[in-house]
């Protein structure tokens, strides 16, 4: 929101900023889509097991610690974290 006075905001306003917000988003999951399968083809060519439990527990450990320090509910973040990965 910035400086601007609280009396000139609308709720329109505000929803056209959480709009951008989730464009934002949906753009860096799309972008994280594609390096899935880019990752996942060159696990093909070079016989890397596809399934890394150890890599999946360090991507839910980066984001207990984020929720950590954001104060972000971590039962939240660990089903969107799980749903993600999926």
């Amino acid at each position: 929101m910035g400086d601007r006075p609280t009396a000139t905001v609308t709720v329109e306003d505000l929803r056209a900023e959480l709009d951008a917000i989730d464009g934002g988003f949906l753009e860096q999951l799309r972008a994280r889509i594609e390096k899935c399968v880019e990752i996942g083809h060159f696990k093909r060519e070079h016989g890397v097991p596809m399934m890394q439990p150890h890599r999946i527990g360090a991507v839910r450990e980066r984001t207990a610690r984020y929720g950590g320090r954001h104060g972000i509910d971590q039962t939240f973040l660990r089903r969107l974290c799980d749903l993600v990965i999926r």
